[in-house]
């Protein structure tokens, strides 16, 4: 008999891109349906029926960081969530859920709980999340990305060290096989090393300011960039480029886009990445085994880029620039050793792979089927 799970993972795509990869594993089997819970105006209503997953929307409200307004719709939509997942469980007699972190998960955490429902938690940053913090309590798994994310729960015995989930196109990238038709498709000098930038959909300045003003640091070494701007800062960044390059012609070629929407040829293209220490970034910088530098995002929640990163850089799996050390001289310094040195990248290269965890959707799967029982509930 098919047995019914629930999924909510949504708001970002550090939340939604792990959330499908472990639904993808789940329906895998034959006797497993997946459903997901989230809300109607974030990137789960676009992105889980484009999968080919079924969406049950729910009210749920962030709660403000600083004291406003909106406060006040909090309580009234988390009941109203709550009620809501309670009544999925009992309609679909699901048989375990699985959450992985924001305030869109918070609702059907809560009602696992209020109905014994089995449930998974996930964990995909170094530093979990207040909705994760507080969900632990309850559930009876807490799969987590990195192994010191453990410490700062409350319940270390129930965490388990799966790693974070990467979309199925990043995960069974062969780069090599698809290096030379990723630099066709993107324009990019096969004779060149490839530097792969960005700092998210709406991009990051200070990244976007600092390769910029390295245009004239490179010297005569044979690189190029690929350099996804953001939305918000790509005019700003296209304005940069053409004085950099009228100033300084000889500097190496650009590649500008304001997005990649084909994340899967950008890495096969790229050498070395320059990005955010987002979750998501990492999991699909390592199981691919691309050396990086990492700039933390600054004001992330209790500064758990920071930790991301520097996580990676202790396995020798990527450098770290400190946001507010970000210059163009200081990037390319960073650089250097890895574009120059086949032996320094090929460490870095080694250490991101061994940090890597290509099983973790599988990992995380099998939490979820160890705990839903045989067949639907009475």
């Amino acid at each position: 008999m098919t047995r019914t799970i629930l999924i909510a993972g949504g708001g970002t795509a550090g939340h939604v891109f792990p959330a499908l990869a472990v639904a993808r594993e789940l329906t895998a089997r034959e006797d497993v349906e997946v459903v997901f819970v989230g809300v109607a105006d974030r990137l789960e209503a676009r992105l889980v029926p484009a999968s080919g997953f079924e969406l049950h929307t729910i009210e749920a409200v962030a709660i403000p960081r600083r004291p406003s307004l909106r406060l006040l719709k909090v309580p009234g939509a988390l009941r109203a969530g709550v009620r809501s997942c309670r009544s999925l469980i009992t309609e679909r007699r699901a048989v375990a859920a699985v959450t992985f972190g924001g305030y869109v998960s918070f609702p059907l955490d809560r009602a696992a709980f209020r109905e014994q429902l089995p449930l998974v938690v996930h964990e995909q940053n170094s530093v979990p999340g207040l909705t994760n913090r507080v969900a632990a309590r309850w559930a009876d798994r807490v799969a987590v990305t990195f192994p010191g994310s453990a410490a700062r729960l409350r319940y270390q015995e129930r965490c388990v060290v799966t790693g974070n989930p990467v979309r199925p196109d990043v995960l069974e990238l062969d780069r090599a096989a698809r290096r030379t038709a990723a630099l066709e498709a993107f324009g990019l000098d096969p004779e060149r090393r490839t530097v792969l930038v960005f700092g998210g959909s709406q991009g990051a300045r200070s990244i976007n300011s600092a390769v910029v003003a390295a245009h004239e640091r490179w010297g005569d070494r044979p690189v190029q960039l690929l350099h996804a701007t953001g939305g918000v800062g790509y005019t700003a960044a296209a304005r940069g480029w053409e004085e950099a390059r009228m100033a300084h012609p000889e500097g190496p070629p650009v590649k500008l886009v304001e997005f990649i929407d084909d994340m899967a040829g950008a890495y096969a293209a790229a050498d070395v990445v320059v990005c955010r220490a987002g979750a998501t970034s990492i999991a699909e910088l390592t199981v691919l085994g691309l050396p990086s530098v990492l700039i933390p995002y600054p004001h992330a929640t209790a500064d758990h880029q920071r930790e991301n990163a520097h996580a990676l850089a202790r396995a020798g799996g990527a450098a770290v620039i400190d946001d507010d050390e970000l210059t163009g001289q200081r990037l390319v310094d960073t650089l250097i050793p890895l574009l120059d040195d086949p032996s320094t990248y090929a460490a870095m290269a080694l250490g991101a792979r061994a940090f890597g965890r290509p099983d973790a959707a599988e990992a995380v799967a099998r939490l979820v089927l160890e705990l839903a029982p045989e067949g639907p509930q009475p």
